[in-house]
């Protein structure tokens, strides 16, 4: 995330050659709006502003991941914020390996490599080889110096894949993934659907609604807009690349499990008839803000996870449901008191920061509540992280 944000309409202008950068994207994305006759469903945008070899926010070479904007940063993740994020999280997955009989994690997200760093170094021996699937260059050279600075005796371990193997069995982890993968806007007015898309509005970008024809749709999303209550307009976002990558991932997965990580809700939250402006939001220079075309290659685009939709996508490879609860709840039943008390307070310049940092990881008012854990199985004991989730388990809001 994009935690620790502040809304703002007075955005910090980019220098000139992160200008320059943003304008060649703009010159990719008008010549795919040519190709298209002039209009582009939302996701074909938002995976052009992120994804574009050389040019998309996460594939140029930029560190959106910080505390702060001076270092050119965007926003912070749960890494970034306190090493103690990982301690339970290894707590978890070492579990998993031990009940799959397996030795390998393979983290998708992995961002500027320090939660990896973190996780080798909180397993051990535990785990035998850590592979991580990124397919932004620019990214893998982060994660590549991160490790080297950070976790260099586990270098030998550690293995960069960009596409996915047939099967794999071990752990798998991805935090703050499922958030930043396109997703298509649909938008009812005087009762009637639109999908809305992008067209160009020189020198920028604009909405263009467009009137959909819900039959030619996969049954779920016709089943998910009409439950939506009311007649009022609304904006509804439907996940279908989450739900892909999470029914290949389960797919992929022979044996073990996987812990996705991320913000968002089950469906009846999600989709509640009072939540009608959607939750899609853009990250620039710790500034929050609704505008997608500001800057595009330049700013993080992401939307709230619909975890019903994500759970439903992993059943229907046959994975098991073992849990799904806040992020507060998971780092409590795993042990991130545990790993705070192994700091002194009687020594005040390690204890109050570390201290600090758990009360964001848990806080309600910051990222222990809007933050959500869900944990898939196959081949494992469903029982080998009860621990994890059964206190403030929530699978039955789903």
């Amino acid at each position: 995330m994009k935690f620790n944000t502040r809304t703002s309409t007075r955005l910090p202008l980019p220098e000139t050659t992160a200008r320059a950068h943003s304008r060649l994207l703009c010159a990719r994305i008008n010549a795919a709006l040519e190709e298209a006759n002039g209009w582009l469903p939302f996701d074909r945008y938002m995976e052009y502003a992120l994804y574009t070899p050389d040019f998309g926010y996460y594939c140029s070479g930029a560190h959106p991941f910080g505390h702060c904007a001076r270092n050119g940063s965007d926003f912070i993740t749960a890494p970034e914020l306190s090493p103690l994020f990982a301690r339970p999280l290894a707590c978890a997955i070492e579990a998993a390996l031990d009940a799959s009989n397996t030795c390998e994690v393979m983290e998708f997200g992995a961002g500027s490599g320090l939660l990896a760093a973190q996780l080798l170094d909180a397993l051990g021996a535990q785990c035998a080889r850590y592979t991580i699937v990124e397919l932004s260059g620019g990214l893998r050279a982060r994660q590549q110096a991160t490790l080297a600075e950070r976790a260099q005796r586990f270098a030998s371990r550690v293995r960069w894949l960009g596409t996915l193997p047939d099967a794999f069995e071990g752990v798998i982890v991805g935090n703050e993934v499922l958030d930043a993968m396109p997703i298509r806007l649909f938008a009812r007015r005087e009762n009637q659907w639109f999908e809305r898309g992008v067209t160009r509005d020189q020198p920028l970008f604009r909405w263009l609604d467009r009137p959909v024809d819900l039959d030619q749709w996969p049954h779920e999303l016709m089943e998910l807009l009409y439950s939506i209550d009311g007649h009022h307009d609304y904006l509804a976002e439907f996940h279908q690349a989450a739900r892909a990558w999470t029914r290949t991932v389960c797919a992929m997965l022979a044996r073990g499990a996987a812990l996705l990580l991320d913000y968002g809700f089950p469906r009846r939250e999600y989709y509640h008839p009072q939540r009608s402006q959607g939750t899609l939001m853009c990250h620039y220079r710790h500034h929050a803000h609704p505008d997608p075309f500001f800057w595009p290659g330049l700013q993080d685009i992401t939307a709230h996870v619909d975890f019903s939709g994500i759970a439903d996508a992993a059943l229907a490879t046959g994975a098991e449901l073992l849990g799904y609860t806040s992020q507060a709840r998971f780092l409590i039943n795993s042990g991130i008191a545990d790993a705070l008390a192994e700091l002194d307070p009687l020594e005040p310049a390690r204890f109050l920061p570390a201290a600090n940092t758990v009360h964001k990881l848990l806080s309600e008012a910051e990222m222990g509540e809007l933050y959500k854990v869900i944990g898939f199985g196959r081949g494992i004991d469903q029982s080998a992280l009860d621990f994890a989730f059964a206190t403030g388990d929530r699978s039955q809001c789903l």
